[in-house]
């Protein structure tokens, strides 16, 4: 960046006071303060202090963390039940937002192509490497806890011979990993404007979706961790071609291979697609699933060397709640017992929101795959609730949506609500007033 700006530098602290100011007077809405986007906003500003806490006073960063994503959890389970969704104009028109939006991913992008990546990142595009080479990584594996499954480096594939090409040289792994973090946060934000064009019938939408994702401090802070950002992107445009089981299947099976807390999500998208499309998404993403093995397997001289690496792309000691484990985050200073009750809690509030509503649109399904994803960190013991990058994109979605009471996959439902709800304009979803449905 000096050779660009010299002697620029903006530290986590003012990017957060910055942030705070601009998402302020661009999604405020002053004319109704009492309104619940005012107040999804100020519970997304509210959490962005712990992470800056996290570096100065750890105690207090991880307990500020935790309450937020408990609070964000309670938020996404009720979501349902708020009917009105008054269409709200932001504070600036679409032109603005994406000028905006191009300006600060551009200046996110010089941080990443300038600053060091992160190492995860960087051992995802070596083990990419070692896939295009078909070498056997089980001998050289370190061993220490995966940061991402085989997704990560399947995708990471087509990266590395550009960067190696461009560079030829030994920062090669350096550049792969800093395209793969700016393809995972573009993916992101061209995934979030086509969502509100196509399934919200409104761009300006997608725009505000795709500039608060930008603006938010925890995107800027965990700018350069492609793997986390890559199951957000991949769950975006599940949710952008729900409509199709075969492509979501796709985007579903590629994200539970990228980390393991979209696994969680199968039962609910399984209940969704129940009566049209079962069939379809289930075995789109059972093909990825073999696909997913089937990288493994070059990478693999023997059985033993295939089941030690299937194996090993899992984190098994997430499930684990054994004493004695120091650990960091908001359970490094508790018993592991005490997460046990809070996993129980976690497991019966999956079976809840996948049996509930037994007819579920696509506003169903944004909220409860949102809860269950944050809820996930209330029970993770490495560092939990640090990881806002997991579920940011889908909370925005759940945010900005209109009324979707018209995107069911049930056949008897949407006939039912096409005899009794005939929409009168283009926002038909966005009224104040709120209509009798059989949810």
């Amino acid at each position: 960046m000096d050779h660009i700006l010299p002697d620029y530098f903006v530290s986590e602290a003012t990017w957060f006071y910055l942030s705070l100011l601009l998402s302020i007077a661009v999604f405020f809405r002053f004319d109704r303060i009492l309104s619940l986007r005012n107040l999804d906003l100020l519970l997304l500003l509210s959490i962005s202090p712990g992470l800056l806490f996290v570096g100065t006073n750890p105690i207090l960063g991880n307990v500020w963390l935790f309450v937020g994503t408990g609070l964000f959890v309670v938020r996404m389970s009720v979501d349902c039940f708020f009917q009105r969704r008054p269409r709200g104009e932001q504070n600036l028109n679409s032109f603005g937002m994406a000028f905006l939006c191009i300006s600060i991913f551009t200046f996110l992008m010089i941080r990443v192509f300038t600053e060091i990546p992160a190492p995860e990142t960087i051992q995802t595009v070596k083990q990419a490497d070692n896939l295009l080479s078909m070498q056997d990584v089980t001998k050289t594996q370190i061993q220490k806890t995966p940061e991402a499954g085989p997704t990560a480096r399947l995708l990471a594939t087509p990266v590395v011979p550009l960067s190696t090409a461009m560079v030829n040289g030994l920062d090669a792994s350096t550049l792969a990993a800093r395209i793969m973090a700016f393809l995972a946060h573009a993916f992101v934000v061209v995934g979030l404007i086509i969502m509100g064009k196509v399934h919200f019938s409104d761009t300006q939408l997608g725009l505000a979706m795709a500039l608060l994702y930008l603006l938010l401090p925890c995107t800027a802070y965990d700018v350069s961790k492609a793997n986390h950002v890559l199951p957000a992107a991949l769950l975006v445009w599940a949710f952008v071609t729900y409509q199709k089981p075969i492509l979501s299947g796709i985007f579903m099976g590629l994200a539970c291979g990228a980390m393991f807390f979209p696994v969680f999500l199968l039962p609910l998208w399984a209940s969704f697609y129940w009566k049209n499309g079962f069939k379809r998404f289930a075995l789109s993403g059972s093909v990825v699933g073999i696909i997913l093995l089937g990288s493994l397997i070059l990478t693999s001289v023997d059985r033993f060397s295939f089941t030690k690496q299937t194996i090993g792309s899992i984190d098994w000691s997430v499930l684990k709640f054994e004493g004695g484990q120091k650990i960091p985050g908001f359970w490094g200073d508790y018993e592991s017992a005490y997460r046990i009750p809070v996993f129980i809690g976690f497991v019966l509030l999956i079976a809840c929101l996948t049996i509930w509503p037994r007819r579920k649109n696509l506003a169903h399904l944004m909220s409860h795959s949102t809860a269950i994803i944050i809820a996930t960190l209330l029970w993770y013991p490495q560092q939990g609730s640090v990881y806002l990058l997991w579920y940011l994109p889908m909370l925005l979605m759940v945010v900005f949506r209109p009324r979707l009471l018209h995107t069911t996959q049930n056949k008897d439902v949407d006939r039912h609500q096409h005899s009794s709800e005939k929409p009168t304009s283009r926002f038909q979803d966005s009224v104040s007033i709120v209509k009798p449905t059989t949810q």
